[in-house]
C-alpha cells in the first residue's frame, strides 16, 4: 500500500442507497474512517437514496470530525440525494459547513 492510498481512500457508492442496503454502506464507510484519514465518497447522478442514506453520511461526517479526519463528497449531491435533502427539508436549515459539504457552496459574509 503507498502512503497516499493509506491517508486518503475514494469510495464509489452502489447506485441503491437505501434502508435494504445501509448495513452494508455502514460497513463499508466505518471500514473506511477506521483506516483512513480521509474519505472521498462518490456518488453517482443516477443513485436512488432515501433518508436513511442522509442519516448514515452524517453520522460518518460526525464521526470522521470527532477523530481529526476529513470526510467529504466528491461533487455536490445531485439527483435523487439532493432531492431527499430538500423534501426532508434539511437544505432550509443548513449552517455554512452543511453548504460546503452538501452542495460545496462557500458561504461569504
Amino acid at each position: 500500500m503507498d502512503t497516499q492510498s493509506q491517508y486518503c481512500e475514494s469510495i464509489n457508492l452502489p447506485d441503491m442507497l437505501s434502508i435494504r442496503h445501509v448495513l452494508e454502506l455502514r460497513s463499508k464507510l466505518s471500514a473506511e474512517l477506521r483506516s483512513k484519514d480521509e474519505i472521498v465518497v462518490s456518488i453517482s447522478d443516477g443513485a436512488e437514496a432515501d433518508l436513511s442514506f442522509i442519516q448514515l453520511v452524517e453520522a460518518a461526517r460526525r464521526q470522521a470530525k470527532s477523530e481529526g479526519k476529513t470526510f467529504r463528497l466528491s461533487s455536490p449531491a445531485s439527483g435523487s440525494v439532493l432531492k431527499v435533502l430538500e423534501r426532508g427539508g434539511f437544505i432550509e436549515s443548513f449552517d455554512q459547513e452543511d453548504l460546503k459539504f452538501w452542495l460545496h457552496k462557500e458561504v461569504m459574509l
